[in-house]
């Protein structure tokens, strides 16, 4: 208890007397907002808050469906966890909506009560815990939009259960509650009545005729295309996602470039009409409007809409001139590298040219970007859509496959589950998640056509109304699903359609709210193209809710690739990307994992081989396309794709890699030229410690550098001032002396293996070795040089931050222990002997200490050390074996031998590779100090030192529960007999 006191306490005088005194972030006083450019989100700290807690109350005005979904997930692992709450709503001006309180409802941890009698217009939230609590108080209702976007201002506090205002805000709260009405089906089912009424009065449509105007992606393309024009330009490439309005767009370059003729090109005669409409609205029929497909041919109108499949036959094609049109559309312009689409091209010889896409990428490794010669007009992605409110807001749940009496199955053995089972689990998570206004208009994306047809016929026995959907459906079948799926005679609506492949793209169902997907995830292009099909703003639509039931799959990381938009296939991304969970999406949109679907994703990033050589080789390939000649490494950082180090990693060099996959460049360096890159590729341009990098460009651009100057410019661009002996430090390793390779038997420094040097230190001035000064007059040589010390400075950059820059190492960043070595100046890399768990250095000054956090089933009794953190801030820690508090490295570490720094390096288990994450410094608890045994192989007991230690920053929540998760404790299917019946959720 006395500690907690203290630290409530010490925490209380940072907060309100002075920032400079030092307390536990834990329970300091903070103000929560909404501001993406942090990015910090108060849903991010309410569902830590609701993770942490014992026992929470909540108190709110409002409360919506939206607001509901950021944090249902959290609110059933509480459940699971036996973790109960009390949340009480408000009747006030009948905003809360009915279907948020039957969402509620469904979670049997909560006691769920409505004030009826009074103006409610509470926000409050509160977390017990064992020896305090945790209040936020302020504006946020619980929506989604006051959770993650709103201007909100929230205090978050911390009190002791003892204190005043801890006993106040619980007996008020308790007051409010008893006083407050329960809320049932029977409650639910009469305020129903009174919220349509109030809806149906409240106006939906304005009168106004409202003019169409681009928005602002529109206007910024427009620019763009008129720009091209004017440097004579006939082509160009628009790339925007599904539902930014890409055929407004083309209508207002239309209108912008005036022409006579136009002919708008689709793939399907539905689509063609609806653009030809939306052209009519633009152009307010000033011409004539026709379309050219199927027996219609409207040869004689100023603006055509055809399909691909009708004008592309030579005997349409003829009946036109090459130059008949102006100016000419292709819409889904990324299937214009077939056959059919580049008969058109070649034909026509139009004034200009537009194509239009959500997804230029292309799996058939077909170029569609030279069609439209490398001129891209604008590109929106789904995130920046996002970003720009153009798009539907999304609530997306990754939920684990089928449970067999809470086993979870593999797609190994998913054949022994009937079908009846599988219906079953969709329908319960289905209405568990709902959807925005409980009027379900979904779409299921499933495996194969018979699984489609089987779970329709299922569900509409019972009492659901589905069709399925396959490739061989007539059209006319289609777009009659579609209609009975966005009527509002619910005499006629259905609830889903199932199909497969076939609605990927080309349609459009604005009032879609709640997708399904019940196949693995095969494809990160596929995966997007789905989800945008619910993306499309709609009046009356709040958000598309997305379950997505997954199994044991090798490419369950495509997920998060496909959800967060990051295409660079570096894992440790990936892996913030999940742990953050929604702080990082643009919007109210959130993402949301189970404990078991999120180590399945954890489990498959781990084993993911993202070097595969076919996958490098299509990404170079698809950026080569883009860019219309061979693409370096720069040009991947700058156009946000694949990480290049990858290529690095696969071949030594990105010189290699270039000449291995690309026939158009020819090898042409010498082989030590090549040992060069290779060495400076992996030693010195990793992006681990800047200051080699920065040395080597400044010399390559001026062929001296001062130290002075070095000093100076360090400081400049970093704030921070770089010692006598890093410098040293980093000449060393820029002549490859850090680095040993064994040579006769014997570790030798790889500079004198390979009879190296680089840089030639004479007092205050560095300058280039005459034999590396020769190598830099090969021009191919020094061009893959310098871009990949651009790509180190512009990776390190990315993730540099003064805050978390700590004497040579980044919170949370990664390292190797070769890395760490050469961060803490020693001389030569000593990795290569037996370093261990821990290494003292020669001179007492430090010791890295590096933990496998989830030991490994196979190692020996003796390593299997208990290590583990109390808390974000706490870590317990055992020396290695046979060690007493009187032996050496356990006095040097607990500062004996003078004073010492601890960097503490974690990795959650061997299966991440051989990096770790730098947790920071830690500082031993002296009180926290104690000899015992730990048993070796033979069953003996041997000494042991076990420390606590003081982190000197407490762990982002993110990563420390990232960490702290154990994955081997998620039960796998294999371990279960065949026989055993499937539990109905």
């Amino acid at each position: 208890m006395g500690s907690v006191t203290s630290k409530v306490k010490n925490s209380i005088l940072t907060g309100f007397i002075n920032e400079n005194i030092k307390s536990d972030p834990l329970y300091q006083p903070e103000l929560l907002t909404n501001d993406k450019s942090i990015p910090s989100k108060i849903s991010t700290a309410l569902q830590y808050q609701l993770n942490t807690c014992h026992e929470f109350f909540i108190s709110v005005a409002f409360v919506t469906t939206s607001g509901v979904a950021v944090l249902i997930n959290t609110l059933l692992e509480l459940e699971e966890k036996g973790v109960s709450g009390k949340v009480l709503v408000s009747q006030y001006l009948n905003f809360t909506q009915p279907e948020a309180l039957k969402r509620l409802l469904q979670l049997k941890n909560i006691d769920l009560r409505i004030a009826t009698k009074v103006s409610s217009h509470t926000k409050g939230y509160i977390f017990k815990n064992d020896e305090h609590l945790n209040l936020i108080v302020g504006s946020s209702n619980l929506t989604s939009n006051a959770l993650s976007v709103n201007k909100e201002w929230n205090l978050k506090v911390s009190a002791l259960h003892e204190s005043s205002i801890a006993k106040r805000i619980l007996s008020e709260f308790i007051k409010d509650f008893k006083s407050s009405r329960i809320v049932d089906l029977e409650y639910i089912k009469n305020y129903e009545k009174i919220y349509l009424k109030q809806q149906l009065l409240a106006p939906i449509f304005s009168d106004t005729k409202n003019e169409i105007k681009p928005n602002s992606m529109q206007q910024k393309a427009l620019i763009n295309l008129k720009n091209l024009r004017v440097e004579n330009k006939k082509k160009a490439l628009l790339i925007s996602a599904t539902g930014t309005g890409k055929t407004y767009l083309s209508a207002f370059d239309a209108k912008e470039f005036n022409p006579k003729r136009l002919l708008f090109i689709v793939h399907r005669l539905n689509i063609a009409k609806k653009a030809m409409h939306t052209f009519q609205k633009v152009f307010d029929n000033k011409k004539s409007f026709g379309v050219y497909s199927g027996e219609q041919r409207d040869l004689d109108k100023d603006f055509i809409f055809s399909t691909v499949q009708t004008i592309s036959r030579e005997s349409h094609l003829s009946k036109f001139n090459k130059d008949h049109f102006d100016y000419i559309i292709i819409d889904e312009s990324h299937r214009s590298s077939a056959n059919s689409y580049l008969k058109i091209t070649d034909y026509f010889q139009p004034g200009f040219l537009l194509g239009m896409t959500a997804t230029p990428e292309r799996t058939d490794d077909n170029d569609i970007f030279s069609i439209f010669d490398h001129n891209i007009a604008y590109e929106i992605r789904l995130h920046k859509a996002m970003e720009e409110e153009m798009l539907c807001p999304f609530h997306y749940y990754g939920v684990s496959d089928i449970a067999l009496d809470k086993v979870f199955l593999d797609n190994t053995n998913f054949n022994r589950l009937l079908f009846e089972e599988r219906a079953s689990q969709i329908i319960a998570k289905s209405k568990f998640y709902g959807t925005d206004n409980g009027i379900t208009r979904g779409l299921i994306f499933c495996s194969r056509n018979e699984e489609a047809k089987e779970l329709s016929g299922l569900f509409n026995q019972r009492g659901l109304k589905t069709v399925h959907i396959s490739g061989s459906t007539e059209p006319e079948e289609r777009e009659e699903a579609i209609r009975r799926l966005e009527s509002e005679d619910l005499s006629e609506k259905i609830d889903y359609i199932l199909t497969v492949d076939v609605f990927n793209e080309g349609i459009d169902i604005p009032k879609l709210n709640q997708i399904i997907m019940v196949r693995p995830t095969e494809s990160a292009i596929v995966f997007i193209q789905q989800l945008g099909r619910g993306l499309r703003k709609s009046s009356g639509k709040d958000y598309l809710t997305i379950i997505d039931f997954i199994g044991n799959y090798n490419n369950n990381y495509l997920i998060p690739i496909a959800l967060y938009g990051d295409t660079s296939f570096n894992k440790d991304t990936i892996r913030k990307l999940i742990s953050e969970g929604s702080k990082l999406l643009p919007g109210s949109s959130t993402i949301n994992f189970d404990r078991i679907t999120k180590e399945k994703i954890f489990n498959s990033i781990d084993s993911a081989n993202m070097k595969l050589l076919t996958d490098l080789k299509k990404d170079y390939s698809l950026l080569k396309y883009r860019l219309g000649r061979p693409p370096m490494m720069m040009d991947f950082m700058n156009h946000e794709t694949r990480d290049p180090f990858l290529f690095v990693e696969y071949s030594r060099s990105y010189y290699n890699f270039s000449c291995k996959v690309d026939n158009d460049i020819k090898q042409s360096l010498r082989k030590d030229s090549i040992l060069l890159l290779e060495l400076f590729s992996k030693e010195i341009n990793n992006c681990k410690r800047i200051e080699e990098s920065f040395i080597l460009l400044k010399l390559i651009l001026n062929h001296s550098y001062t130290i002075d100057k070095l000093k100076e410019d360090i400081q400049d661009k970093y704030g921070y001032s770089i010692s006598s002996a890093t410098i040293k430090s980093c000449l060393r390793n820029l002549n490859f002396l850090f680095v040993r390779k064994s040579k006769n038997k014997k570790l030798t420094p790889l500079g004198e293996v390979h009879n190296l040097r680089i840089e030639n230190l004479e007092e205050n001035l560095i300058s280039i070795d005459l034999s590396f000064n020769t190598a830099l007059q090969d021009t191919t040589f020094k061009r893959y040089l310098i871009d990949s010390i651009h790509y180190a400075l512009n990776r390190y950059d990315s993730y540099y931050s003064r805050e978390l820059w700590q004497d040579g190492f980044i919170l949370y960043q990664k390292y190797s222990r070769k890395d760490v070595f050469r961060i803490l100046n020693y001389i030569e890399n000593p990795v290569a002997i037996n370093v261990g768990g821990y290494l003292v250095s020669p001179n007492n000054s430090n010791c890295p200490i590096f933990v496998n956090y989830h030991k490994d089933e196979g190692i020996s009794e003796s390593t299997k050390y208990e290590d583990k953190f109390i808390n974000q801030s706490e870590f317990e820690w055992q020396s290695k074996s046979k060690r007493t508090l009187q032996s050496n490295d356990v006095q040097t570490i607990l500062g004996k031998k003078g004073e010492i720094r601890l960097p503490l390096f974690i990795k959650k288990k061997n299966d991440e590779g051989d990096e770790f994450y730098y947790m920071g410094n830690i500082f031993p608890i002296k009180e926290r100090i104690e000899e015992t045994t730990i048993q070796d192989d033979k069953g003996n007991l041997v000494p042991i030192v076990r420390i606590n230690f003081k982190l000197e920053s407490q762990v982002e929540s993110g990563l420390y529960n990232y960490i702290i998760e154990d994955s081997t404790k998620t039960v796998r299917s294999s371990d279960v007999p065949l026989n055993v019946e499937a539990e109905e959720t």
